[in-house]
């Protein structure tokens, strides 16, 4: 017998052809299946390995380059190299090089991914689609070659944890330091294998840029999925790229959560996430006399346009603190040009920041701002994690981009209310 079901299972029952609720394993076929520069070398090994000269949907295929970009070894340049001859031998139109950014970013800017869609992808920030009633989440390279050959795989529909947020962000406050609020409440295993599904009065205060940040953590919870489901602020981001989605999938109005919670987002102060577990997280007062040498700025979390601005907004006419180094990651092309052409680079750049070629950069400890040991970085990214940045006896402390910014310019890590005055 039918009963009310949640955004996932819902997404999940277009794809198998039937009905299918928490708890089950199911094998579909996703909208989408993306993979990445760090992964596509080993594609192409298991391709050769079991003799696979076919794929079964190139179409719903995207390559993207977006962690060693470019490329800063000779290895990861051969890597590249093969992952462009496999698109062009089983007709992958969709490759997006070196320079155009992160998968999750321009799946969401461009249009690519639409609400009630799933996608799936080598990377386990592709949760981020959520913000535009999107269903994402990560899988391994094994599996992807498998689903690049066969066009199906199996899933566990995971249950859904039903999150309320009432209330409307203080100034100064942002929505990266709403999800390390919810981190901290929820904790690093609070919704492990779940669905993380978002609804309140908050949300229409919360533009797609701040969606996509809320949702990305979600993973850094053990989510499967986090979604916003899809309303009038999703509309008008599709109308915007000249996109009609018509009626978007909802969850149903009695549907099963393993368990429903409520927050006042009006309480969030600026948050900061100290080594080395994304959970360990307090209000950034805690940490005023930590020193920091270096901030960065960017990455699937948080390099969107709406955040270097706030960044610029804070350097503007000023100086980065003696000793300290800003590096800056533009989440897409798309979003670079555009803080190009609004004057926001050159803020950046006249207070000192170094900005580097759109994609994760420094995020992952691969290149272009690793740090020496015994150093300390304040980031916008999504992890801390012993080693994350490169070094394991570095220290990155996490915040929003108003905190490392505001940061960056006193030398310590720093309220960006003080800053902004608010």
């Amino acid at each position: 017998m039918s009963r009310d079901q949640t955004l996932a299972e819902k997404v999940m029952s277009r794809l198998v052809g039937r009905a299918v609720y928490a708890g089950e394993f199911v094998e579909l076929q996703p909208d989408w299946t993306f993979s990445l520069d760090d992964g596509i070398g080993l594609v192409d090994r298991y391709f050769k390995t079991y003799n696979v000269t076919r794929i079964a949907d190139p179409d719903r295929i995207a390559l993207f380059y977006d962690h060693f970009a470019p490329a800063d070894t000779p290895q990861h340049a051969y890597v590249q190299r093969l992952g462009r001859k496999l698109a062009e031998r089983f007709g992958i139109k969709r490759l997006y090089d070196v320079g155009d950014g992160i998968s999750h970013q321009i799946a969401v800017e461009s249009g690519l991914v639409r609400p009630g869609q799933m996608v799936t992808n080598t990377d386990s920030h592709t949760i981020t689609v959520g913000a535009v009633g999107a269903v994402g989440c990560g899988i391994g390279v094994a599996e992807m070659a498998f689903l690049w050959a066969h066009g199906r795989l199996w899933f566990q529909v995971p249950g859904s944890l039903r999150i309320q947020l009432s209330g409307r962000l203080r100034p100064g406050v942002t929505a990266k330091d709403l999800v390390l609020w919810i981190v901290k409440k929820i904790t690093a295993r609070g919704a492990m294998y779940s669905s993380i599904e978002y609804h309140g009065g908050a949300l229409p205060h919360l533009g797609i840029p701040e969606r996509m940040t809320l949702c990305n953590m979600g993973v850094e919870m053990g989510a499967k999925f986090a979604v916003v489901p899809g309303d009038s602020v999703t509309q008008a981001h599709y109308a915007g790229l000249g996109i009609d989605v018509g009626s978007m999938v909802q969850p149903d109005a009695n549907a099963h959560y393993v368990a429903e919670l409520q927050f006042d987002v009006a309480e969030v102060e600026p948050m900061v996430s100290a080594p080395n577990k994304v959970d360990n997280v307090h209000g950034v007062g805690d940490f005023s006399d930590i020193e920091i040498h270096q901030a960065f700025l960017g990455t699937c979390t948080n390099g969107r346009f709406e955040d270097l601005a706030i960044a610029a907004q804070i350097l503007v006419g000023k100086r980065l603190a003696p000793g300290v180094r800003m590096i800056v990651t533009p989440a897409s092309r798309e979003v670079y040009l555009r803080a190009l052409k609004e004057g926001v680079i050159n803020q950046l750049v006249e207070a000192g920041c170094t900005v580097t070629t759109p994609g994760c950069g420094a995020c992952a400890g691969i290149h272009q701002g690793v740090l020496a040991a015994e150093e300390v970085c304040i980031a916008s990214s999504s992890r801390n994690f012993l080693g994350r940045m490169g070094n394991r006896d570095a220290a990155v402390y996490l915040a929003s981009p108003a905190t490392v910014a505001a940061s960056a310019l006193r030398g310590k890590i720093t309220d960006p209310r003080t800053v902004l005055n608010c």
